[in-house]
């Protein structure tokens, strides 16, 4: 699957160009990222533990009011396993903040019930990892302006198979600088960005134009015109996000192709009008053929990258310098 480690690892890559050097390895990301999550998932338990406990005297106060007794119905502080563990030396210093639990990579007992996919530890987790696997690829680089709007800044990808380290870093650069549509990123922009990454998968030939789902599927149309073969593709959210119809979005994407509409398309715009009319420009060419496929996708924010980047510094043991290669 898709995550914002993958993200990260793309605005290492371009960071890293920036700066003349190699980034990081995927898989030491992939590490550190899974490490940021559950050490947010302990935080948040962490305070759950203490909000409950505090409820829990909060009742047994209202029920001693009532009968003049010292029941104790509830009990203070739910005894989760692996949160007593990492209080167990000093409970009074236990914090919600993600770097006050991190997660150490070392194979030791009093970590190893806290590690990533530990099966002693509720909450361990080992997400699937994509390095061994080859997936076709489109890298997205949007730039967020202060009031939020998201404009497109770079999108290129591949439907040839890719081994994700490579492939990632490969079309995060390429996105980023030779999109033809824009120019080259720049690294005062690097703060204003934001990182998609979809994987494709689930290719299947269309029984026609139509024959695909707003909001699941992306498209990959090609034709012939006056001798000429053209094609070009959709990534499954455009549609949605631009509010088209499936003829809209047929229409657009045929002319993202290159395709000036011969006479009837054109026509179309001129006036107005929509793809509901007779003559539907895919019926005007030749060897009109689309394949409809499905993605997996992740996004992350300059923002989040720092702030995952930040609490990696924090740890104070030394896994910094993998962020320095």
């Amino acid at each position: 699957m898709a995550t914002p480690a993958h993200c990260y690892y793309c605005f290492e890559s371009l960071a890293a160009s920036f700066d003349g050097r190699e980034p990081p390895s995927l898989a030491a990301i992939e590490d550190l990222w899974e490490q940021y999550e559950q050490a947010k998932e302990l935080a948040a338990l962490n305070n759950g533990k203490n909000g409950l406990g505090q409820q829990s005297v909060e009742d047994e106060d209202v029920l001693g009011d009532q009968d003049g007794s010292n029941k104790r119905p509830y009990p203070q502080t739910l005894q989760l396993p692996s949160v007593s563990r990492l209080q167990s030396s000093d409970s009074s210093s236990a914090s919600t903040t993600p770097s006050s639990l991190s997660i150490s990579s070392s194979r030791s007992d009093s970590t190893a019930m806290t590690t990533p996919g530990s099966p002693a530890d509720g909450l361990g987790f080992q997400r699937p990892r994509l390095e061994e696997s080859g997936y076709p690829l489109f890298v997205t680089w949007n730039t967020i302006s202060k009031s939020g709007h998201k404009s497109l800044r770079g999108c290129i990808g591949t439907f040839e198979a890719q081994e994700i380290s490579s492939g990632l870093r490969s079309y995060a650069l390429t996105s980023a600088f030779d999109d033809t549509r824009f120019a080259p990123i720049p690294v005062t922009l690097l703060p204003s960005l934001s990182c998609s990454l979809t994987l494709l998968g689930s290719f299947e030939p269309c029984a026609d134009a139509m024959d695909w789902t707003l909001g699941v599927h992306g498209l990959r149309i090609s034709f012939i015109h006056r001798g000429r073969r053209y094609g070009a593709t959709y990534l499954p959210d455009v549609a949605v996000e631009q509010g088209w119809t499936k003829e809209e979005t047929v229409e657009s994407l045929m002319r993202k192709a290159g395709y000036d509409g011969g006479s009837g398309l054109s026509r179309r715009l001129l006036r107005g009008s929509s793809a509901s009319g007779a003559g539907k420009p895919w019926e005007e060419v030749s060897n009109f053929k689309a394949v409809r496929y499905q993605g997996l996708k992740s996004s992350a924010t300059y923002d989040e990258w720092q702030e995952w980047r930040e609490w990696v510094k924090s740890l104070g043991d030394g896994r910094a310098k993998l962020l320095q290669a």
